[in-house]
């Protein structure tokens, strides 16, 4: 209670109370506010505790529905790298399988990012459902960017196909109605001459000197810097990563730089070389690999087919510039 101070008055004989400065009265007042103040903001603060204030609600709310779009976000981003992988199995083991593409490798896609790119995320209660977003997106970007180069790839395959088609390796070399006795295989073999087992990286026709051999594919001839072993040889370069070898000729029909035609006359059977009788050693090569040329033979083509193709290519001779 305030301490009041009183003065006695001789007039009416009675005892008046004396009025505080204005000073005291000032600073009791606002004592009084203060304490006002205090005991409100406790009150505040124990209901607060205690119970949801209408702000708090709204804020609530407002998390849930940003946890709940994360968790749509995240469900979308899953659906879509799911087709994404969709289209990418198709792509390596479809599409460029037909057009004999390895997959496409970008060096460097798939290096991790540093962690500074997410660090604008930290100090967050939310930031390993932020983080874990921004990491799946960060993915699907990735793989979008990778199926989208090679896609690209593909439809300039696409274009070429007609001039792949005929680039490709598809006839025998020889008219078979000329191959003499079994054709020597793929692979290791015992060696006519060494007498030990090696790699023979191509195939053998036995056929007479002097028979036609023709230029399985469009292409180019190139310089050949084979072991002499070989004899006699033309090797032809028909783009897309494959290129075809004629060895053990007795003649060579066309030199280094001219353009041949699937079915054009290159050489003639011969025994040049490390030979022990006349045939035709036929290799295909991709991508710098010896592969077997039997896989690359059209089983479905008829001798009529064969000879129809000969007799077209033996009419046009395209020459380099």
């Amino acid at each position: 209670m305030a301490y009041r101070q009183y003065k006695f008055n001789p007039q009416t004989f009675t005892y008046e109370l004396i009025a505080a400065p204005f000073k005291i009265r000032f600073y009791r007042f606002l004592r009084k506010v203060l304490i006002g103040f205090i005991l409100a903001s406790i009150v505040n603060l124990l209901f607060s505790y205690f119970f949801y204030t209408p702000k708090m609600y709204r804020i609530a709310r407002n998390n849930n529905e940003l946890v709940f779009k994360y968790n749509i976000l995240q469900d979308k981003i899953a659906a879509a790298n799911k087709k994404l992988a969709e289209i990418k199995h198709r792509d390596n083991n479809v599409y460029r399988s037909l057009f004999a593409a390895d997959t496409l490798d970008i060096p460097g896609l798939y290096d991790p990012y540093p962690d500074t790119r997410y660090a604008r995320l930290a100090g967050d209660p939310y930031t390993p459902l932020m983080t874990q977003a921004w990491h799946d997106l960060d993915d699907l970007n990735r793989l979008l960017y990778l199926e989208s180069r090679s896609l690209d790839e593909m439809q300039t395959l696409a274009l070429d196909k007609e001039d792949m088609a005929l680039a490709i390796p598809a006839i025998m070399p020889i008219d078979r109605k000329k191959i003499r006795g079994n054709i020597g295989k793929f692979g290791m073999r015992l060696h006519p001459v060494l007498k030990r087992y090696i790699g023979h990286e191509g195939i053998d026709f036995g056929s007479p000197i002097g028979t036609p051999v023709y230029a399985t594919g469009n292409g180019t001839v190139t310089k050949d810097n084979a072991l002499a072993g070989y004899g006699k040889q033309v090797l032809i370069d028909h783009g897309y990563g494959y290129r075809t070898r004629y060895a053990h000729l007795s003649k060579i029909l066309v030199s280094p730089g001219q353009q041949v035609k699937r079915g054009e006359i290159i050489g003639e059977v011969g025994n040049t070389g490390r030979s022990t009788g006349s045939h035709l050693h036929y290799e295909v090569i991709y991508r710098g690999r010896h592969v077997d040329p039997f896989n690359y033979f059209r089983r479905d083509m008829s001798e009529a087919e064969f000879a129809k193709i000969i007799e077209s290519a033996q009419t046009t001779t395209f020459e380099a510039d």
